[in-house]
């Protein structure tokens, strides 16, 4: 790691992970350059879901939570950034201290619960930005104590389809109450007909439909993943992210470990890698994948390709190697594709899915 890198992490290391996370969105609010970003590449870019990337490596929505910087974060080196989790109404999260550092297992461990600041603080900040270059997507779903969940998610489609790149439905965190639930098929597909109907309804006429995503868990069951595949093909969802943080403590070394809340970062990898190429032997080669859990370097992000990704998101990584990892990632992507004397990315795209689908979740 660069000096400068190992110092700020040394400097947010000595506060509270909350803390330091809150010093970390202030920072990238001043719109100081903090980091040299890697040069374009054609070989990166790519188009999915109808939207056009100009790399494969995006934020994971859980860092900017309510639409604060996504344009500094684009500005790092990301191809694309994912911001909420947002609800429709403002709810604080779980009780503190909800964020604990596994250092030792180069992971965290959140319980957070959705805090956020509610839809109307979050869209006020993506209409600002409105006419912006750059892909910058929004992660929707539910406030605790709702009376009807995919009422939540349908107004989450209806307030943000007209400025967000996409949509993500995230049905997958572990810190909701019952909120996994609406991965099982008869609620998931009701969710889906919900979502997909009010997203339709908003660009009647225009000849534009904001890509719907689908955020599931790393947890689950050979054939929960066969339902999920089957209501993601028969209501036409455009992606899948896999995945959200995992309940597992399997090998973790760390102090911290038995907390509750999910897991994120390095031990995560394997798994979520292994489930993302069974959901792409599932729904096929021209469902969109975001890959997600583990990626802390090109090599990792490169992995995810190789089992069935056509895009990568981090969040964790930056939390231990600092912001100048997107670049670091994003050039050591562009030297790879030169060794391998690739065209472009995608070429990479499946090409271990067999490996990666034998293995043990």
């Amino acid at each position: 790691m660069p000096g400068l890198d190992r110092l700020g992490q040394k400097l947010l290391f000595a506060f509270d992970p909350e803390t330091a996370h809150g010093m970390s969105i202030a920072a990238l609010k001043t719109g100081i350059p903090v980091c040299r970003t890697a040069p374009a590449d054609p070989r990166l870019a790519v188009t999915v879901a109808g939207l056009a990337f100009p790399n494969p490596l995006g934020m994971a929505a859980g860092y900017d939570k309510n639409g604060e910087v996504p344009d500094a974060l684009l500005g790092l080196g990301f191809g694309f950034a994912e911001v909420g989790t947002v609800t429709p109404l403002p709810q604080p999260g779980n009780p503190k201290p909800r964020i604990f550092r596994l250092t030792e297992d180069g992971a965290v461990i959140n319980r957070l619960g959705f805090n956020n600041e509610g839809h109307e603080r979050c869209l006020t900040r993506m209409q600002s930005r409105s006419g912006k270059a750059g892909i910058v997507g929004v992660n929707i779903g539910a406030n605790k104590d709702s009376a009807d969940r995919i009422a939540d998610y349908r107004l989450g489609v209806e307030r943000f389809a007209a400025i967000a790149s996409y949509l993500t439905v995230n049905v997958s965190s572990p810190n909701t109450p019952g909120l996994r639930n609406l991965q099982s098929r008869e609620s998931l597909g009701e969710l889906l007909s919900a979502v997909a109907t009010a997203r339709d309804a908003q660009h009647a006429g225009e000849g534009r439909r904001t890509p719907i995503f689908l955020k599931i868990a790393p947890d689950l069951t050979e054939p929960e993943l066969d339902d999920i595949a089957a209501e993601v093909l028969d209501k036409r969802i455009e992606g899948l992210i896999v995945s959200n943080t995992t309940l597992s403590r399997d090998g973790l070394a760390s102090a911290n470990a038995r907390e509750a809340g999910g897991v994120s970062g390095g031990p995560l990898f394997a798994r979520s890698t292994a489930v993302l190429a069974r959901m792409r032997r599932r729904v096929g080669p021209d469902i969109a994948i975001i890959g997600v859990g583990g990626v802390d370097s090109a090599d990792t992000a490169a992995n995810k390709i190789r089992a069935g990704a056509d895009l990568v998101q981090l969040y964790t990584g930056m939390i231990y190697a600092g912001p100048a990892l997107p670049g670091r990632i994003v050039r050591g992507l562009s030297e790879l594709v030169k060794r391998e004397s690739l065209n472009s990315i995608s070429e990479l795209r499946d090409t271990a899915l067999a490996k990666w689908e034998s293995v043990a979740i």
